[in-house]
Parts: C-alpha cells; structure tokens; sequence
C-alpha cells in the first residue's frame, strides 16, 4: 500500500477530515444550486405568464442562466476576500449567502399573485445563489489542496470535484422522493416548495461541520511570514505571466470542462424529458442512476492524473466530448424512438382520454371550467430502454469526469500561493459560468429556432474541440509540484 508523505502540519486524519468538511458543504451548495435546474419545467409556470409555454420554459433556462453569469462576480469578491482574510471563512460566508438564497425561494409568491414582481424576486435570489457559487469552488479546491501531499493532490481534490454530481444527484432523489410521497398533483401544485425549504435545514448543519477547521498550512504560513497581499486583484492581473496562465487554463482546460460536464448533466435531461418527451419521473431516475455510476471516475481521473499528468487525462476526455457527443444524443433518440407513446387529450365536452400509440386505453369524464382542448404527450419505456438511455447518459458523465476530475490540483498549481485564490476562482469561474452555464439555455434555444433536436449541440461540440487544440499547444504539466514553489 503506498504512503502518504503530508506535510507535518497535516496528518493523514486531518486530511481526511479536511476533505469530508469541505465537499459536504460543497455537495449543499450545489444541491441549493441545481434544484431549480432540475425543477424548471415545473418552475417555469410558476413564476412566469402561462400564455407561452416555450417562452416561459426559455425564461426559466435564461434565469437559470442569470446564476451561472453571477459567478465571476462572486469570484472576484470571495477571492479577493479569500486571499486577504483566508480561506476557512470566506467559504463559512458562501454557505451561508447560499443557503440563505436558496431556502427563501421556497416562499416566493406565484406570478398569478404578485405579477412580475414574482420573476424579479426569483432572478435576484439566483443571481445571490451565482455569487456564492463564485466563491465557493475556488475556496474549497484551495483548502483542500493546500492541505494535500504533492504526490497526490490529483486523488484529494478529485473528491471536490465529486460535489457538484453528488449535489446533483441529491437534488433530484429529493424532488423523486417528495414526488412519490406527496404524489404528481400536490407536488406540482405546491410540493415543489419543499426541496428548496429543506436547504436551511442543511446549511445550519454544515456550517457546524465547517466552523471548526483550522486556516490551510500554506495561508498561515503566508500570513505568520506578514506576506498576505493587500491586493490581490491588482496583484493578480498586474503580472502579464499570471494572466497568461489565467488565459490559458479558461480557453485551454475550462470553457471544455464546463462545455461537457454541463452538457452531460442538464442538457441531457432537457433533452429526454422535453425533447424527446419521456416521463419525467422516468427520466429523472435515469439521469440519477447514471450520475450516481459515473461519480467515483472523478477521484479515479483524478487519481490517475498523479501518475500520468493532468494534461493527458483532461484532454483524453475534451476529445472523446467533441467526437462523442452528437452519435451519443442520436443514439437517445433512436432509444426512445421506439418507446410506447401515451397522450392524453382533454376535450371540450370534459372528457380525459389515454392513448397508446394512437389507440384509446382509458376514458375519464371530468368536469373543465371552460371547454379548452390540452394535449400532453409523454412517452414510457420498457426497462431495457431506459437502460440503453442510462448508458449512454453515463458515457457523457465519463467524459466530463476525465476533463474535471484533475482540473482542481491543475489550477491550484498554477498559481502562487499569495493570489490563488482569486487567480484560480476568477477563471474558473467565466468558463464555468458564463461558457459552461450557459449551455442548457443556448443549446435549447437553438434547437427551437431551428426546429432540430440536434442543432443545439453544436455549441459543446466547438467549445470542448476550441479547449482540447487549445489545451493541447499551451498547457505544461503542472502534475507533483510542490505548492511553496512560487
């Protein structure tokens, strides 16, 4: 079994404890960020006029979208904070604004209520949700990594990058489950309120786990020796070499990342449950089932880029994305394809009639209060289909864990200790916000303006290809060096 050599200051049980209070707390950021993803269908006609479903659901993606634009803004204050007054409190800050944004949507009033004041309140929590995300990543990556042996620091900061899957994955077994216990109607109708509700209850609960950690080694090194900077924005981009290395780890490592990994995990459930009209419940469990296989390749990525490089393992999966990606979503809608179509029609005499690939299997007298015609189409799949649809769902994840599970160690080497934070945090997060965010918004938008299923993958495709030939002619390996090496 091979050792670990950490620095004196950090015992193999502080590191681990380290690592379980940084990612719990980032798995509840991300769960607080990822639950209105995950629940825009449903939000989009709650906060938004009915009249026009696809520009509600558009409006929806676009605020969505608003918390991802946020993010460089939170990097820049939270790094700068987090280079002058240190790590550890400045993410105990991001939990808390997190936290605080998230719980407070549960009790937004409806659009039918309060008018327009509903959309304009929701946008403004979001865009406080994208500001604490914007410090958030760069902190916990930082702390984490400065408490890492230089021999494996690919394998700790891999379980960072586990958060935003496991955040994902349990934002939506949370909605699943409320779904299942208050049923379909009542969680449409109000129950949707509750996965944001029980955020306050899971800050409270990491905030206590993460009170107690002490300052990173290298930060109370840095400021014991009085070298804390004052300015460590100016200082970040007052030197040409670190905005060099700024320029190259966005366009060269990050847009990409952020390009597949978004891609992967939101588009692809835009994709099946509006696009191609699968049951959402269904959809939902596919989407769960195959995040939840593919998360333990984040730390096995990450792992392996201590042994091969960084550089190998994040451009092996930029590439396998750029050429992957449009055979991977033909192959979902040759799956679904050949489901069994179920629709149901509401007449104007009130009746609800069931289809089953156009044949009527059930018929339900009801009474409407007016004699409007509404057609829902969603389609079910046997067992062995939505296990074709999980596996090729999990071939995305792959991909995206190849090019994000070292990216956290990579970034953390690329810079001096002085203004890491802010120099790790601000790129990572125009990429990730503004590049990677935004593509379930842009890739849905294009494929309504062009009327193609596929037309909005194009937007993935050319950013992971821009980041691996990018990648490929400008990053060096950062892979073993040693942290105090300014």
């Amino acid at each position: 079994m091979q050792s670990i050599t950490t620095s004196p200051v950090t015992s193999k049980r502080r590191l681990w404890e380290v690592i379980f209070a940084s990612s719990a707390g980032t798995v509840i950021e991300w769960y607080d960020f990822y639950i209105f993803g995950s629940l825009a269908a449903i939000i989009s006609t709650k906060f938004f006029p009915a009249e026009n479903p696809t520009t509600a659901f558009l409006s929806t993606l676009a605020t969505h979208g608003a918390g991802f634009v946020a993010r460089p803004f939170g990097a820049i204050v939270f790094g700068r904070l987090g280079d002058m007054i240190g790590r550890k409190y400045t993410f105990l800050v991001t939990l808390m604004l997190m936290g605080g944004s998230t719980f407070a949507i549960a009790f937004i009033p409806q659009y039918n209520s309060i008018g327009l004041l509903a959309p304009f309140i929701l946008l403004l929590l979001r865009v406080l949700q994208g500001l604490a995300l914007g410090g958030e990543y760069g902190g916990a990556a930082t702390y984490v990594a400065e408490h890492s042996p230089d021999n494996q620091r690919g394998k700790f900061t891999s379980f960072i990058q586990t958060t935003a899957s496991i955040g994902f994955f349990v934002s939506i077994i949370v909605i699943l489950g409320c779904q299942f216990v208050l049923g379909k109607e009542a969680f449409g109708d109000w129950g949707w309120r509750l996965p944001f509700a029980l955020s306050g209850l899971l800050v409270v609960l990491s905030y206590f786990i993460r009170r107690n950690m002490d300052e990173s080694p290298a930060f109370a090194k840095l400021k014991k020796e009085g070298n804390v900077t004052k300015t460590p924005l100016r200082d970040a981009f007052r030197s040409k070499a670190n905005v060099r290395l700024m320029l190259i780890a966005m366009f060269g490592a990050i847009i990409g990342q952020g390009a597949i990994w978004h891609t992967s995990q939101f588009y692809a459930q835009i994709f099946i449950t509006k696009i191609l009209n699968v049951e959402y419940s269904s959809a939902q469990t596919v989407m769960a089932v195959a995040v939840t296989c593919a998360t333990p390749f984040f730390v096995i990525f990450g792992s392996l880029s201590d042994k091969i490089g960084r550089k190998k393992v994040m451009m092996a999966g930029l590439l396998g994305a750029s050429l992957f990606l449009f055979p991977l979503y033909k192959g979902l809608d040759q799956v679904v394809n050949g489901g069994t179509i179920l629709e149901t029609r509401i007449n104007t005499s009130g009746e609800v009639s069931t289809y089953e690939d156009g044949k009527v299997v059930t018929k339900t007298p009801i009474k409407l209060p007016n004699g409007d015609v509404e057609t829902k189409t969603e389609i079910t799949l046997p067992s062995s289909r939505l296990l074709m649809l999980g596996l090729l769902v999990f071939i995305q994840v792959i991909f995206a864990t190849m090019a994000y599970g070292p990216i956290a160690a990579f970034l953390v080497e690329l810079f001096p200790t002085k203004i890491r934070y802010t120099s790790l945090s601000i790129p990572y997060n125009i990429a990730n916000g503004i590049f990677g965010g935004c593509a379930p918004f842009i890739a849905t938008w294009l494929g309504s303006m062009t009327g193609s299923k596929f037309a909005g993958l194009y937007y993935p495709i050319f950013l992971t290809a821009m980041s691996f030939i990018v990648g490929v002619i400008f990053i060096k390996e950062t892979a073993g060096k040693k942290l105090e090496e300014e």
